[in-house]
């Protein structure tokens, strides 16, 4: 039986190592914060002082490292595990790491005689706990068969995916798909809970109906019990999405999803709930909706009651000079434009209040200039309210698909001219 070295007992690598020794196998682990191992001591480990030393007394390696940083620590640093790596040596990642440097640990371990798999795993902390992973593997097909064995003992299949990082291109792909439908089970329990309707009576359609998915049976309870306990950390979801979106530019391959994804929890990683769980992405949408999404429903009596407190409560008054292009279609197949003044006057959760001297029609879209000192692009809006006063015609405008990096641009903006 082959004697294995496992580096990295964080969320993942801890049960994923408990597994292997229950099975049967020799391990030697090192993590790079102490206290870590205490259990898996217990379990009848043995604790290496640095990755070096973990490299010098086993078969195999296997590492679940939090991002590419720390990776190329473990591998190329001063005490890392290329200082001491045996000829015929075999090195299983079991990180979610960029695709180049996948790349790149197979050809410097080929260099040394060592062979290299890029694993990655889906599952999240119940299935490692479980020993019910689902590695996708890149590499030299032999030498994945020739590990299943070890592969197993965390998991319950295997799918081979080609030449080394291929693994992790497949998981970054998967965890594409895993932060966009996240992020829409939690969009959709706010689109009920601000309606009124009782989180658990939706989750229950949800599960139920064409929406169903893995996020809504593993998050659906935690959002409605407050639950942010770490099952995969907002801040690594972030980091697997920007890792996908550095290899999808480089593809040349256009992703809207993934990009509004990302900007997401940027905003949750903004706002202190990287170290949480994915699920606390629904603090940003319970900011937005202003009630938890667990909370009991409302009548509706009372919620426009709230909601007439919220509007006025986050109502404020402003004057700031701005500039509106007008476009209006000719006739012949093109446009004509020009600008007109005003000020931007009242800011709420809804939209934006423009004063002006101009008359303009409703349900027209005019395009919003702030000043350049701003810094703030051209922001397009839709006319939804006119109203008269001290003989100014008085605008209720939507901002019209505003990406969120610009909403919170246009927050941070009118915060500083408003002190």
């Amino acid at each position: 039986m082959k004697t294995i070295g496992f580096i990295g007992l964080g969320t993942m690598g801890e049960p994923m190592a408990a597994n292997l020794l229950r099975k049967g196998y020799s391990v030697t682990v090192y993590n790079r914060s102490a206290g870590k191992a205490d259990a898996l001591v217990e379990l009848g480990a043995d604790v290496a002082g640095t990755p070096r030393e973990v490299a010098k007394r086993v078969d195999v390696v296997v590492t679940m490292i939090s991002n590419d940083d720390a990776i190329q620590e473990v591998y190329f640093g001063a005490e890392g595990i290329l200082k001491e790596l045996k000829p015929g040596t075999t090195v299983i990642d079991s990180s979610t790491i960029s695709p180049p440097l996948a790349r790149r640990l197979a050809s410097e371990l080929a260099d040394r005689f060592c062979d290299f798999i890029d694993a990655p795993v889906t599952g999240s902390k119940p299935a490692a706990i479980d020993g019910t992973l689902l590695f996708m593997a890149g590499g030299d097909k032999k030498t994945v068969d020739d590990h299943a064995d070890i592969l197993m003992a965390m998991g319950r299949d295997i799918v081979y995916t080609g030449p080394s990082g291929n693994g992790a291109i497949s998981k970054l792909a998967h965890n594409t798909i895993v932060g966009i439908n996240a992020a829409g089970l939690i969009e959709g329990m706010a689109i009920a809970a601000k309606s009124g309707i009782d989180a658990s009576a939706f989750l229950r359609i949800v599960r139920s109906g064409g929406a169903a998915s893995k996020q809504a049976d593993l998050k659906g309870d935690k959002i409605i019990d407050r639950d942010f306990s770490v099952q995969f950390a907002l801040g690594l979801m972030l980091k697997d999405l920007r890792l996908s979106s550095v290899l999808t530019d480089a593809m040349h391959l256009s992703t809207p999803m993934l990009e509004s994804a990302k900007s997401l929890f940027q905003l949750g990683q903004a706002a202190g709930y990287g170290d949480d769980d994915v699920a606390a992405l629904a603090h940003i949408y319970e900011n937005w909706i202003g009630r938890k999404i667990g909370d009991p429903p409302i009548v509706p009596a009372e919620a426009e009651k709230k909601a007439d407190e919220r509007r006025k409560k986050t109502r404020l008054p402003l004057d700031i000079p701005l500039r509106m292009s007008i476009y209006q279609w000719e006739g012949d197949g093109g446009f004509s434009g020009h600008t007109v003044e005003g000020r931007l006057s009242d800011l709420s959760e809804d939209g934006i209040q423009i004063e002006s001297g101009t008359p303009l029609e409703k349900d027209m879209f005019i395009v919003i200039h702030f000043g350049p000192e701003s810094e703030l692009p051209p922001m397009t809006a839709r006319i939804i309210r006119i109203e008269r006063k001290n003989g100014k015609f008085v605008y209720g405008c939507l901002l019209s698909a505003l990406p969120l990096y610009q909403r919170l641009q246009l927050q941070e903006y009118i915060a500083g001219q408003s002190q």
